[in-house]
Formats: C-alpha cells, structure tokens, sequence
C-alpha cells in the first residue's frame, strides 16, 4: 500500500441541489415527499437553504482544507417547463462555480441527482424513451453555460438507484413495482447518460462521466450465480453504458453477503448505520477495483461517507475507508480523488432529516453551521495526503 495520495489527487465533499437547497417544489419529489400514500418521514422544505446561503458553505470548505466540491444543478428551476430556460437559474449555478473558483474548489457538477422536473414526470418519466432526449437538450444547456468554470461534469447520478427504487421497489418516484419498467428505466437513463455524454463534448472540453451506486457484495459458499444475478439488472447496464467516458464515479456504503438464497443482511451484532448499513467502510476498495477493472476507466470515488450520532465513528469510517483507497492505489488503478458524502446535514431522502452524514452540522430552526471534529480530520487529510495513524 501506498503511504501517501498523490499531490494531484482531488479531495472535496458532496451534496445535491434537492437536498440542501430548500424549495424544489417544481420536481418529482417535492410531489412525492407531500403525498400521504409515500413513504417519505416528513418534506424537505427549506433544507439547508444552500441556494441563498452557498457562499458561505463554499468558504467554509474552503476553510477546512478541501479542493473540490461536487454540487447538482436543479434541472426544475433550469427548464421549469418543457423548452422554456431559466436565464436567472443558469446564472446562479454558474456564479456558484464562479464561488468555488474564488475559494480555491474545483467545481464538480452533477446535471441530474435523483429530481425530475414535474412536466417530464407527467410525459412519462424515466420510463417514457423520449426522456432520453429531454435530458440530452438540458444537459447541452447547461454544460455550455457551466462548461468553461466546470472541473467535471457527472451526468446522472446513480441511475440504477433511480430505476430500482422509483421503478421496482415503490419508494421513490413514481412509486412503481414493476419489474419490466424498472428495465425499461435503465435502458432510458443508459440512453440518456449517452446522449449527455455526445453533447457535454460539443459544448465544452469538461471531462465527464457517470456516478454509480456500487454494492460490495461478498459471496457465501456457492452464491456466485447470485451474487450475478443481483448485479446484472443493476450495475451491469450503466457500467456498459460508460464506455468511452472520461471517468466512472463509484458511490459505495457498505458491502452485502449474500447467499445461494439471496442477500443476508449485516452479521449479528455487527454495528450498524443510522441508514440500517452495516459499518464495513472497506467496502470502498472492492468496488473501485470491480468497476476499473469492469470499465478501464479512471475511478472517481464521488460519494462514499457514513450517517453516524458518534461523530468519532465517522472519522475511523473514513480513515478505514481511505486505507483501501491507498490500497488501490498502491496496486495500480487510477483513483483520481475522493467526495466524502455529505458536506452538510441534509434531507436524506424518504428519511428525512434524521440520518446526519454531514461533516458539518446544521441546526434546524437556525441553518446555524457547526463544524464536526471530522470535517477539521479529513481537511487535515485532504492538505497532507496523509491518513494520520
């Protein structure tokens, strides 16, 4: 293993627009986290406020020590209805890159994080083909605004998450249990995904590529067939459609046993998340080596980060974490930087607010920004390029 990350190495947090930036009521979402029949604990309302207040969550990460910084773009408020443009909302993601420029971050930014504005949904969604093109015509939009401030651009963030959950298991929109439109879903996205890639190349010279949520799944005694079975509607499609990319971005929490039978769940009296995961943070170094050795392609590791009350579990998360990202490293495979999933506390989804991810804290009746011992450990880190014993 390597002792240390290369000078060239990125180093930054995460977040989504829908999660922290408080009113997206034109998308899927918001429609859904409002709805009675959903499973969604409580809506996102005005979240973090990040939208009025990115300036100082960029100085403050600044601060910390970080170079990069992944945000989303709300494609609701850029194309509020079918081929009318926001020109305001345009100039506010660009002057948010111009911030990150001005702290010393390299603005990394994602054209779709799970949030579809409500006129695509009602067309049909990810499950109606001609979405494809939709995104196609949004995602040449915005990288020809964003392109010359932007480090990178991530097309669709997990869209394998999106298929399964709005299409098969019913939790997140449209709230479908549909085995064949939650294929038909990914053939949209991986389409889409293609698409976005031809026109981000047409319209600026921003590297780009897709994030993926990667499970490590560890095959029990004979469950190698279903160890492929589960992979094969989920990753597989998306780590096809990648060819050609400039980068894959892998997102990973935790691993799965699984047996003959199916998936086993965390051992017994195994510790666990806030999110129900297992706290396995090595996780991370399997999935990079599975998806560069899939792909070829140069890995992003653009979300990876834990939900814990005990905020001296999330430094020994991390430092976990990021031993095996030096293991990668050490044995070869490009690993070009690491996004700790979350910047901030945020609404996790049909979760709510209660998961905290967030290297810093935010106060809820205040948006008051607190700090965590570990945004202050992984800038020390993110500096150094060394995981401190």
């Amino acid at each position: 293993m390597v002792a240390r990350f290369p000078d060239e190495f990125l180093w930054g947090t995460a977040t989504a627009a829908h999660q922290v930036e408080g009113g997206n009521w034109n998308n899927d979402w918001w429609a859904w986290e409002h709805d009675p029949a959903s499973p969604c604990v409580e809506p996102s309302g005005d979240a973090c406020d990040h939208y009025h207040r990115h300036p100082d969550d960029i100085a403050l990460l600044a601060r910390l020590g970080f170079g990069a910084y992944r945000f989303s773009v709300e494609w609701s408020r850029i194309e509020p209805e079918e081929g009318e443009f926001s020109t305001a909302a345009l100039d506010h993601y660009v002057r948010m890159a111009e911030v990150c420029r001005e702290a010393g971050l390299a603005p990394i930014v994602t054209l779709h994080h799970f949030t579809t504005p409500r006129w695509v949904a009602a067309a049909g969604g990810w499950a109606e083909p001609a979405t494809a093109a939709r995104f196609e015509r949004f995602a040449g939009v915005a990288a020809g605004r964003l392109g010359p401030l932007v480090e990178r651009f991530c097309t669709i963030n997990e869209p394998n998450v999106v298929a399964t959950m709005g299409y098969l298991t019913g939790i997140f929109p449209p709230g479908e249990r549909d085995p064949a439109l939650r294929h038909r879903a990914s053939l949209v996205l991986a389409d889409a995904h293609r698409r976005a890639m031809v026109t981000i190349r047409e319209v600026c010279d921003a590297p780009a590529g897709l994030t993926l949520a990667m499970t490590d799944y560890q095959a029990e005694p004979g469950a190698d067939e279903t160890v492929a079975m589960l992979r094969d509607p989920d990753e597989e499609p998306f780590l096809e459609a990648v060819e050609g990319d400039d980068f894959i971005g892998v997102q990973t929490y935790t691993r799965s046993r699984v047996s003959p039978s199916g998936p086993l769940g965390p051992p017994e009296g195994a510790e666990t998340t806030l999110m129900g995961y297992e706290f396995f943070p090595e996780a991370i170094g399997n999935t990079v080596r599975r998806a560069h050795e899939v792909t070829g392609l140069p890995v992003l590791v653009t979300e990876n980060g834990v939900a814990v009350a005990d905020d001296t579990r999330r430094i020994a998360f991390v430092r976990r974490a990021l031993e095996a990202v030096l293991g990668c490293l050490g044995d070869g495979i490009p690993v070009e930087g690491y996004l700790y999933w979350s910047a901030l506390d945020n609404f996790e989804w049909t979760f709510g607010f209660g998961p905290t991810f967030g290297l810093i804290a935010v106060d809820r009746v205040t948006q008051r920004r607190a700090p965590r011992p570990s945004a202050a450990w992984l800038g020390s880190v993110a500096r150094t390029g060394v995981v401190p014993d």
